[in-house]
Order: C-alpha cells, then structure tokens, then sequence
C-alpha cells in the first residue's frame, strides 16, 4: 500500500501522537477515533491495516490482530490545520471493542 503522506507534514502534539478519526469508506459512518504515533502510522502505510498507539498500555496495536475486525485502509486523509489524521477504511465486523459496529453509541438529538 502506498500513502503520499509524510510525517514531516504532521503537527504531532507534545506526547508525539496524532488523533485519526475513522470512517467507513463505504458509507461515511464515523466509527472510532484513536490515537497514532510515527510508528503506527507507518505500520499503516506499509501494512495497509490500520494501526494505532494505545495510551493506556502504552504499546502499538494492529486494529483486528486479535479480533479480527480489521480495518483495511483505503484513504489517510490530513486535516487543514495538519493536526488530525482521518482514516477511511474497508470495516470487517465491529469496529468498537464492545462489539458494536461504531464507537460513537450515545447520542443527543436537539429537541
């Protein structure tokens, strides 16, 4: 897989990290946000499958290595401000740990 997208470009925040917004390719459903360093990112580019930095284990995770519920990148997308990654992506199965399809459950409509 090849991405035309350079970490120089990145505005990393001080922790080194960047948050990338996930979404369905297909139907524009947002499905997570999670948070990626340098080495995730380019575990992404090179693999194809979206990878991510977990801040509370402090180690890189390959979305789907244990479940299965890959996530197969097929557009990394750098916002105007060069501060937010956005990841569209082929979705197979749950994209949240709990096992729903997206993390983003809860919601408030305006009355």
């Amino acid at each position: 897989m090849d991405f035309d997208l350079s970490s120089a470009e990145i505005k990393w925040n001080a922790d080194g990290l960047i948050p990338a917004i996930v979404q369905d390719v297909a139907t524009g459903e947002v499905l997570m946000l999670a948070w990626v360093n340098s080495a995730a990112l380019e575990l992404t580019q090179s693999l194809g499958l979206a990878t991510y930095w977990s801040r509370s284990r402090a180690e890189l995770w390959t979305k789907g290595a244990t479940s299965g519920n890959v996530q197969r990148v097929v557009r990394i997308s750098l916002d105007c401000d060069g501060d937010t990654l956005l990841y569209q992506v082929e979705q197979e199965g749950a994209a949240c740990h709990t096992g729903e399809r997206t993390c983003f459950v809860g919601r408030s409509d305006r009355p």
